[in-house]
């Protein structure tokens, strides 16, 4: 059997799991870059110098805010005990030399819901953060990211 044989074009796999993820960056001038999804749609702004928009390691922040977030909301809700308020301040560490890379991340999450349970609360993030966040998932796994819970107003 020659190789020649071998190369059969005409089956290919199926492919697995999520499309592959698809945006466009376009300079704006100075340290400004406007970012949106390759298809279209509506854009965000990075700007470094921190005047028209957050930086693009702000944004990084915001994203693994916003991913965890979304999980906590979606594991909250399917425990029939939905939240009315959530919001996530996220610090993050840096080196100091070049890059200025992320060395440590902590996020601090405000949850207001009348029903919900610490405990409860405490696991949903706690899978956010450990299982199905994907920007989490997608970071080093070394780099340490902590967090905190305050619900309804009571820290622990």
């Amino acid at each position: 059997m020659s190789n020649e044989s071998l190369k059969d074009t005409s089956f290919t796999m199926p492919v697995q799991g999520k499309p592959p993820a698809k945006v466009q960056v376009t300079w704006d001038g100075d340290h400004r870059f406007d970012g949106r999804r390759a298809s279209g749609g509506p854009s965000i702004r990075m700007d470094a110098s921190g005047v028209t928009g957050p930086s693009p390691v702000d944004t990084l922040l915001s994203a693994l805010a916003g991913c965890t977030g979304v999980d906590v909301v979606d594991i909250l809700a399917k425990r029939r005990t939905p939240i009315s308020a959530l919001s996530v301040d996220v610090e993050g560490e840096r080196f100091a030399g070049v890059p200025g890379r992320l060395t440590k991340v902590h996020l601090a999450y405000r949850i207001v819901g009348a029903d919900v349970e610490r405990v409860h609360a405490e696991r949903a993030i706690e899978l956010a953060v450990t299982k199905y966040c994907s920007v989490r998932d997608s970071l080093d796994p070394n780099l340490p990211v902590t967090w905190s819970l305050e619900l309804n107003g009571a820290a622990v």
